[in-house]
């Protein structure tokens, strides 16, 4: 095991068999924490259940001379949310840190979208993220202190083709973060997102048909999962007591802070405005600062470092 930066610590980590997750649970144990591994198991469109992927990470864990256990409660349910909490509780008498990674895609393009299909992707990523934070936020609160960080996407900050559902998930993660971190500042509880770019299961379901498309591939494959990690746990840690409220992003070996909303044009006006002085003045004063409609594709463009 490598240095024990967060020795005596508690993580419950979701979504932690495989891919971002796992290599997020490794290197929590790695530092020192003992790790609730939380997967159900689920494809990346979120049908069926399987607790080995679970099972085989505490395993690895357990074999590094490391502590964990598994957990396959769902983190769409509320109280399946507050039963995995409770399983950090039971297997290591506390909680101290909450890393929300859990989620699954329906991609469509919006005009096809069904209700269905928004839902179950706004029940897991975005409803899942607040049950287990607000099932950990008692005992952060009573012990005074406590680390949430929960995986947004460049999908949601930048925004993506097919993925309405996805990306609004991912910006209501970066809201919720910040509301956590604002509400629960005075208990001593940092809350922070990241953005991690990464090839997974869930990357593997972009299309790459056209040679455009298959290029991008190839340069996503590059992205390895488990460089997201160090970060984390450096987040999860007592050196970043101060860092709290902002939204990060990890690809390969770059590190980025991202800028969050603010006013970059204002236009006033005496007389107050009608719709057509907004036409005449306003459009026209704001229009080159009028974001394109980029994807994320469209702003990463350099390969990965």
């Amino acid at each position: 095991m490598s240095s024990k930066l967060l020795a005596g610590k508690v993580a419950l980590v979701t979504g932690a068999g495989r891919g971002v997750g796992k290599g997020i649970a490794l290197e929590l144990a790695a530092a020192g924490a003992s790790v609730v591994v939380n997967d159900i198991g689920t494809s990346t469109t979120g049908e069926g259940a399987d607790l080995n992927p679970a099972q085989t990470v505490v395993a690895e864990i357990l074999a590094a001379g490391g502590q964990a256990v598994a957990d396959s409660n769902s983190v769409a349910d509320w109280d399946q949310a507050h039963a995995m909490v409770q399983t950090a509780l039971d297997s290591f008498g506390r909680i101290d840190i909450v890393v929300n990674n859990a989620g699954i895609l329906r991609d469509t393009i919006f005009h096809k979208m069904t209700r269905e299909e928004y839902e179950m992707v706004i029940n897991v990523n975005l409803n899942g993220v607040f049950y287990v934070s607000r099932a950990a936020a008692p005992h952060f609160k009573a012990q005074n202190g406590g680390s949430y960080i929960h995986i947004t996407s460049s999908s949601g900050l930048v925004g993506n083709f097919g993925q309405a559902n996805y990306a609004a998930a991912k910006l209501g993660v970066v809201a919720l973060s910040k509301s956590i971190a604002m509400d629960m500042q005075r208990f001593n509880v940092r809350s922070n997102a990241v953005a991690p770019w990464a090839w997974t299961r869930m990357v593997n379901t972009i299309p790459a048909e056209t040679e455009e498309q298959k290029k991008r591939v190839e340069g996503l494959k590059k992205l390895v999962p488990e460089k997201i990690a160090p970060f984390v746990a450096a987040l999860a840690s007592e050196g970043a007591s101060a860092v709290t409220g902002q939204v990060f992003g990890v690809r390969n070996n770059e590190i980025y802070l991202f800028s969050q909303s603010r006013p970059i044009r204002t236009a006033h006006t005496s007389d107050g405005w009608t719709p057509e002085s907004v036409i005449e003045r306003v459009f026209p004063m704001f229009e080159n600062d009028f974001y394109p409609l980029h994807r994320s594709g469209d702003v990463f463009t350099w390969d990965p470092v």
